[in-house]
């Protein structure tokens, strides 16, 4: 008996957890992570959607903001319409574009390419500053409640 006693200290000890878990995940610490990570993602994701008090000319600025890219995508669009409907129509507008000298284009590529840039590094920017903030926030979510009645009977029996 004292031999059976033995090799089971020996299997179910500390060490032999620590050493197993080197080659094998822990899973309950890994749901305990999931859960944690989890958690967070949907913290930060609720915090993105919060309203804030912001002036109506900020909010129509950020709608104005937001029409250039589907204005262009709409156009292109429209300009392969237009291009099945009225050929003719769409030959003499795709004339009149050969006939734009190349400085120009250029210049439309800057200030294309500037507004999107600008608004890329202002919205990145924004996106920095709020998870800035949120990192520093302690994370608060339930991670033990649970609205199922049978985990629920579970955990008050856990409690006892």
């Amino acid at each position: 008996m004292a031999i059976l006693n033995s090799v089971f200290s020996f299997l179910f000890s500390e060490n032999t957890r620590k050493t197993i878990e080197i080659f094998r995940e822990n899973a309950e610490a890994k749901a305990e992570r999931d859960e944690a990570r989890i958690g967070a993602a949907l913290s930060q994701f609720a915090t993105e959607f919060q309203v804030e008090n912001r002036s109506s000319f900020d909010r129509l600025m950020d709608g104005l903001n937001r029409l250039p890219r589907p204005a262009m995508a709409m156009g292109v669009i429209g300009l392969f319409v237009s291009a099945m409907v009225d050929p003719d129509w769409f030959i003499s507008r795709m004339q009149g574009l050969a006939h734009v000298p190349e400085p120009l284009w250029w210049l439309l590529g800057a200030i294309v390419s500037f507004y999107f840039g600008a608004r890329h590094h202002a919205k990145s920017t924004e996106f920095q500053e709020k998870l800035a903030h949120f990192t520093t926030q302690p994370i608060q979510h339930s991670a033990k409640t649970s609205n199922n009645p049978a985990i629920a009977d579970w955990q008050a029996m856990q409690k006892e």
